[in-house]
């Protein structure tokens, strides 16, 4: 009587289980997807501001770089593509308010870069804590 008990609850169960779509839903997409945007869009913005002021862009350059390959490596490791067109920045004439602009950019990054840190996986978290400590290394370049 239990074992008739136990399938007829087990095949109750077995039609709500694919009804709800359970095995053809897709991933949820990676947390640390939207990082790799954040690398390419400071990426873009490091690159136009050598262009913009080509006397930076001894400073910039290695910055630019940085950038680039964490979004790879993001990418890679949240199986993201990396799109084919880069974006770009506009970027102001004036290198001061360039370099201002950059520095509150990059603040920015590096706290997200931190919570992203705090919140991933240990797998994930010495990627992550790098990318944070560039970033902050960037600021001190940026002085």
């Amino acid at each position: 009587m239990l074992r008739v008990g136990a399938l007829l609850t087990l095949g109750g169960a077995v039609p709500s289980l694919t009804g709800c779509d359970l095995f053809n839903q897709e991933p949820p997409p990676d947390p640390l997807a939207p990082m790799v945007d954040e690398a390419l869009v400071l990426a873009a913005a490091y690159r136009d501001a050598a262009t913009t002021h080509p006397t930076l862009a001894g400073r910039l350059t290695p910055i630019t770089e940085a950038h680039a390959a964490h979004a790879a490596e993001l990418a890679r490791i949240t199986k993201v593509a990396l799109p084919s067109a880069t974006p770009t920045s506009s970027t102001p004439a004036n290198s001061d308010a360039t370099l201002t602009g950059l520095r509150e950019r990059e603040r920015a990054a590096g706290e997200s870069a931190t919570r992203a840190c705090l919140a991933a996986p240990a797998e994930r978290a010495a990627l992550l804590a790098s990318i944070a400590a560039a970033r902050a290394s960037h600021l001190e370049a940026l002085q």
